[in-house]
Parts: structure tokens; sequence; C-alpha cells
């Protein structure tokens, strides 16, 4: 007996330890699967909203409480630069990682025969490489709530749908096909809202939804929100494109944010009406410990501010120029699970990168890309994942950040705007299309673009200059040399 209950003992005790060690395991194995998780990834851009006009980027005349509180628990960088100082071209370089002429989206795209007078292309090519595509064959669920702009406006209604670059779902405004959101104007002074579609309203491919313009930011919101409690369900990571026609005119905030009725207050109002309605998003994502620990919010601006409304100080130049206003954008990476803690909360004034590496820098951090396959991509913008993440402060770029004027950007015959730009350390070149009237700036010591070196710099100006004339030379052209002053 006392054998048989030494046997019974053993054989309980080594049950308890093998179960043990099942359980362990499999608790590893849940633990590991949820550390290497995907992140989902939340861009949000906002629409010809200025440098300066966030309250966290120095604006005394608002409060931007919502997207200040990314900041305060994320990273602000102050010089991340877009591809371009208009609309679709910038939208181009955020989307595919390429300089948006390889695309000949190079101006906002407009009606089909404004389109073909300057040379710009009358949607993106399917077969540009797409960030959502990418994520999507990866796994990701995809989804775009928000304003597109890269086809499908005006008289343009045989452009490819939405859906057909990668997204699973899509709710738009007038400058895109599919579901719609078209504003309402109301004045609030008892006069009839008039509708604002630019002849969205007659292209048909999708059900259309006429919300008062100062309510249309909230339809996309809560079209985020469905989508991601659908994929919660699914157990699958997410990728959003929230993208907001808000703080673009026409500027018609709520009745109580309409301030003296001018065009600088109703600018604000818009853009203090914008951060509310971001909130539901950004507290729901707070709410969950799954998603608060796994997911990158990346809020920036497609361009610089037009003039009158935003402000972009004490910076040069505005919407459709290459000075610094018009170009540089603020960038805000909340992710309180990914980001580094220490870097929670600073504000990045080193770090010099432009968005056409936020698809590389996305994809690596998903995982897509591993770094022995960066090589055999074709992606103008480069890796910036570190930075982004707060690994690390700074990071050389191979090669300079370039631009080119949209075609319909000339200036005067007095006074012509920039054809060409280049970003290179701290020196920003900016010059004509055949080399003439070249500016060189130290934006170490003159961010405003105000003291002009190129006479002082001569052997540095012929260098850049021969790097620019061969970037631009490279890709295809537009009307913008046809039309130069």
């Amino acid at each position: 007996m006392k054998t048989n209950h030494f046997i019974v003992r053993k054989i309980l005790s080594w049950s308890i330890i093998f179960l043990a060690t099942i359980f362990r395991c499999g608790f590893s194995v849940c633990i590991w699967a949820d550390e290497t998780r995907s992140p989902n990834i939340i861009l949000v851009l906002i629409d010809d909203m200025g440098w300066s006009d966030l309250s966290c980027f120095g604006n005394k005349a608002v409060e931007t409480v919502n997207i200040d509180r990314l900041a305060q628990e994320g990273i602000s960088f102050t010089q991340f630069y877009v591809c371009s100082p208009l609309c679709s071209p910038s939208r181009c370089g955020i989307t595919t990682g390429q300089y948006p002429q390889r695309w000949r989206i190079t101006s906002y795209l407009d009606n089909r025969k404004r389109n073909i007078e300057r040379g710009v292309a009358q949607w993106l090519d399917p077969s540009a490489p797409v960030l959502a595509r990418f994520l999507h064959k990866n796994g990701y669920a995809t989804g775009h709530f928000g304003k597109w702009h890269l086809g499908g406006q005006r008289d343009v209604g045989d452009a490819p749908l939405i859906t057909e670059y990668g997204f699973d779902e899509s709710l738009t405004n007038f400058e895109g096909l599919g579901s719609r959101v078209l504003p309402l104007l109301n004045t609030f002074d008892g006069t009839n809202p008039r509708k604002h579609a630019l002849g969205s309203d007659t292209l048909g491919h999708g059900e259309i939804q006429w919300v008062n313009r100062n309510n249309v930011t909230s339809f996309y919101v809560n079209k985020a929100l469905e989508f991601i409690k659908k994929t919660e369900k699914e157990n699958k990571p997410f990728y959003i494109n929230l993208w907001t026609d808000d703080v673009h005119s026409p500027f018609f905030p709520s009745q109580e944010l309409r301030g003296d009725g001018s065009k600088k207050s109703r600018y604000y109002g818009v853009l203090t009406e914008l951060d509310r309605q971001l909130a539901p998003l950004c507290d729901y994502i707070r709410s969950s410990d799954s998603l608060r620990k796994n997911t990158l919010i990346i809020l920036l601006s497609d361009n610089g501010p037009e003039i009158g409304a935003g402000s972009s100080q004490p910076l040069r130049g505005s919407k459709g120029t290459l000075y610094e206003g018009g170009v540089r954008s603020p960038l805000i990476v909340w992710g309180n699970g990914v980001i580094v803690s220490e870097q929670k909360g600073t504000k990045n004034e080193t770090a010099v990168f432009q968005s056409i590496d936020l698809v590389p820098s996305l994809l690596k951090i998903t995982g897509v890309i591993k770094d022995s396959d960066a090589a055999k991509t074709n992606f103008d913008g480069e890796d910036f994942s570190e930075v982004l993440l707060g690994q690390k402060i700074n990071q050389p770029r191979q090669i300079p950040i370039f631009w080119r004027r949209p075609p319909d950007r000339s200036g005067t015959d007095s006074e012509p705007l920039p054809d060409l730009a280049l970003r290179k350390g701290k020196w920003k070149f900016l010059m004509q299309f055949d080399g003439s009237r070249q500016q060189l700036y130290d934006l170490e010591k003159d961010v405003t673009e105000s003291i002009n070196l190129a006479e002082s710099e001569p052997e540095l100006v012929n260098k850049l200059t021969q790097t620019l004339l061969d970037w631009n030379h490279s890709l295809p052209k537009d009307a913008g040399e046809k039309v130069q002053k």
C-alpha cells in the first residue's frame, strides 16, 4: 500500500509539474504574441493648417487641448516637412513614399480640362506603391476616412475608387469617390444652408450624406471608431487614414465659435471644433488597455496655411510657396506603449525629415519591411523609424530633401516664386528652373529665410545648383517650366 501511495503521489506531482509547465509555456507564448503584435496606426492629416497654429506649437490665440495632450504624451517634431505646398501632391507623397512628380501629381487635382492644361494626371495611378496596400497584404485592416483628393473630383467621375488602393472601407468628401459626406454651409442667420459639392453630387459612385460643414469631421471620426471596434472583434491590427477636410476654407464653424465673423476668427473656430471632434477617438484609444499599448497616432498638416487664415510664424511663406511656411508641418507622434518612454512629452528640434519618409518608416515599424528588404524598394523616402519612436534624436539623411513648385504657383513677373528648392543639413537652397535667382539660407541661424548667403558661398551654391537640376531633370515635367516667369 505504501508503495502504491508513493506511486500515486509521484504521478500527481509529475502531473502538477507538467500542467504548470504547459500553463507557463502557454502564458509566455500569449505574452510574446501580444508584445510582438504589429502596432495599429492612425494617420491624422489636417488640411491647410499652419506650422504654428496649434497651441502646443506656440499659438496663443486658441487652445487645441486634445491635440496638445497628444503632444504632451508623445513626441513633437519641429523640423518635419511635406513634399509639396499644395494638397494633392502632398497627399501623394504621404501615400506612396515617393515624390509626387513621379506620378504627375504636382498640383491640386481640379477638373479634367485644368488638369490637362497644367500637365497634371487625372488621378493617382493604381500601380503606385501605396502604404495601405502593403499593410493590407500583410494582415492589416485598412480604412480611409476623410478627404482623398487623389482622384474623383469635379467632373472626373471615372477615377478609381479609394478601395482600389488597398483600403477595405472608405468615407470621403467631394475630392474622392465612394460613400461620402458633403457639406452644407450654414451661416446660422436664419437662411437655408447652401450645398458645397464642386460637382461631386453628380458623379455617382456611392451614397451621399449632406451634413453641416462644422460637423463633417465628427462623421469621419465616428466612422473610424466603428472601424476600430470591428477590427477589435476580428483581432486584426488596423491602419487608418483620418484625413480631415478641416481646417481648409470655406470656414463655417458652429455659431458659438464664429467670433467677430472675420476670416481669422472663423478659421480659429474651425480649428477649435476640429480639436474637439478628435477627442472621442483619442479617448477611446486611451480607454482600452490593448489599444493604448499598441497604437501609434501620427498627426500632421498637408501644407502651409491659406493667407489670412492660419499662421506659420516666424516662418516665411504660406500655402503654395517653397519657403518654410509652405512646406514645414507640425508633426506629433503618440504611442503609449510604442515610443520610448523617456521621450514622451519632448519636442524634437533636431531631426530633419520629410513626409515621403513616413511610408518606409511605418513599414519598418510594422515589420512589413526588414532591414534586408529596404534596398529592394523604390521609395524616395528613407527609414526614420527610430527617430519617430524616440529611439534616436536624430540621424543624417542620405540625400537632400527636394521640392518643385506647383505649375500654377509661379508668382508675378516682378517677383517670381522659386521654382525649385532643397534642404541639405542646415542649408535651404532655392532657385528658378534655369538656375537663376539663387537663394541660400542657414536655417540654424536664420529660420525666417531673411539673409540670402548665395553670393558669399559660391562653391556651395554651384554644387547645390547642379544637385537640384539633376533631381528635377530625373522626373517627369509638368506645365510649370512652360509658364516660368
